[in-house]
């Protein structure tokens, strides 16, 4: 019977043993001066990247853990100077208050391993300057160490330009890298085809060979920490031959109004060339009203002239106004007729011509986007 009572006496024994072992490491740890070990600091960069198309842009933000611990869960803010609104956001939950801009990861990113990164991006609308936030934090952390990527402009060639099959379309760019980096490369694009490199300034490349067509060209910067960045992409159209050139290629019009796009040539002529505009299909509510017949000489030809299109009061629907010339390809137009209180229409659609337009390099003339 005695042997019953042993095993509870051992079981207390061990109990009583293992709660002053608890309650002595405390003290010890007083004794010592030492502390609970801690996470170690959040050490975080941003890099954050645009698309600006003039009224809008979309922001691409990318956060860097440079760490030593993963990040488990995150909320990135920063703030803009400028009147940028928030439109929507993706890859997190995007919110606004005044200039302040917070960004809450999604579920399946809120983990950050020591060394990785994730992306989010949101899309925004502004007017007038669109300057770059300076300042990012991370749980509230300034990530003091954020690294600018360089800033690309493609200088040549000019937008909407056309060149003829077989002639060399001359590209060059300006890079400047920040935060103490230089520049190791510039590349050149057609859409995502690689056409060249230069590792030195002044960046230059020659582009032969390219196909008839519209193409958009974009100039891509590396610097020596690794950022990178495109340029804003520039269209330009190759040929078959000397045609004449009209921009934009949509155009709104409303009830009772009048709207103007404008023509030129592509190449220089060796003698007068007269380029006729005419209604070729569509809504006959749309007539024109100026610059039915326009001429070009081989000192002007390359200055754009303009071609006036008038609405009457209650039509409605498109219109195609084809440009030609003899001996050159022509230049098509399409013209759409807006109710006349459709303010917002005429500036979608004004937008619209815009960003579609093959000169802005965004879209072929198919209406397929580009850098896709």
């Amino acid at each position: 019977m005695h042997s019953g009572h042993r095993p509870r006496r051992r079981t207390a024994r061990r109990w009583w043993t293992a709660a002053l072992a608890a309650l002595a490491l405390p003290l010890t740890m007083l004794g010592t001066g030492s502390t609970p070990a801690q996470a170690a600091a959040l050490q975080c960069s941003v890099d954050y990247k645009t698309n600006d198309w003039g009224a809008g842009f979309t922001a691409e933000l990318t956060l860097t853990n440079h760490g030593t611990d993963a990040i488990d869960g995150w909320t990135l803010a920063y703030s803009y100077v400028g009147n940028q609104k928030l439109t929507n956001g993706w890859n997190g939950t995007w919110s606004q208050s005044g200039p302040n801009v917070t960004v809450k990861n999604a579920s399946y990113n809120a983990r950050i391993a020591a060394g990785a990164a994730v992306s989010t991006g949101g899309q925004f609308t502004y007017s007038g300057s669109n300057a770059a936030p300076t300042d990012f934090a991370v749980n509230g952390t300034s990530c003091a160490g954020a690294h600018r990527p360089p800033i690309t402009v493609l200088t040549s060639p000019e937008a909407g330009a056309v060149y003829s099959r077989g002639e060399a379309v001359p590209l060059a760019a300006t890079a400047a890298a920040a935060d103490g980096a230089t520049i190791s490369k510039v590349e050149f694009y057609d859409d995502a085809t690689l056409l060249g490199t230069d590792t030195s300034s002044p960046y230059t490349y020659s582009a032969s060979g390219l196909t008839v067509g519209s193409h958009s060209l974009v100039a891509k910067a590396y610097d020596s920490m690794g950022a990178s960045a495109d340029s804003t992409p520039v269209g330009v159209t190759v040929a078959a031959g000397p045609t004449v050139v009209a921009s934009p290629g949509q155009l709104g019009v409303q009830q009772g109004e009048s709207g103007t796009y404008e023509v030129k040539l592509s190449e220089q002529p060796t003698a007068n060339v007269t380029v006729t505009t005419s209604r070729a299909s569509g809504n006959t509510g749309l007539t024109l009203t100026g610059g039915a017949s326009l001429t070009f000489t081989p000192s002007n030809w390359d200055t754009a002239q303009r071609v006036t299109v008038s609405a009457d009061a209650s039509g409605s629907g498109s219109a195609v106004f084809e440009s030609t010339a003899p001996g050159l390809g022509k230049a098509a137009v399409t013209v759409t007729q807006l109710a006349a209180a459709k303010d917002y229409d005429a500036r979608f659609l004004e937008l619209y011509g815009k960003i579609t337009d093959p000169a802005n390099g965004y879209f072929s003339p198919e209406g397929i986007p580009y850098h896709s």
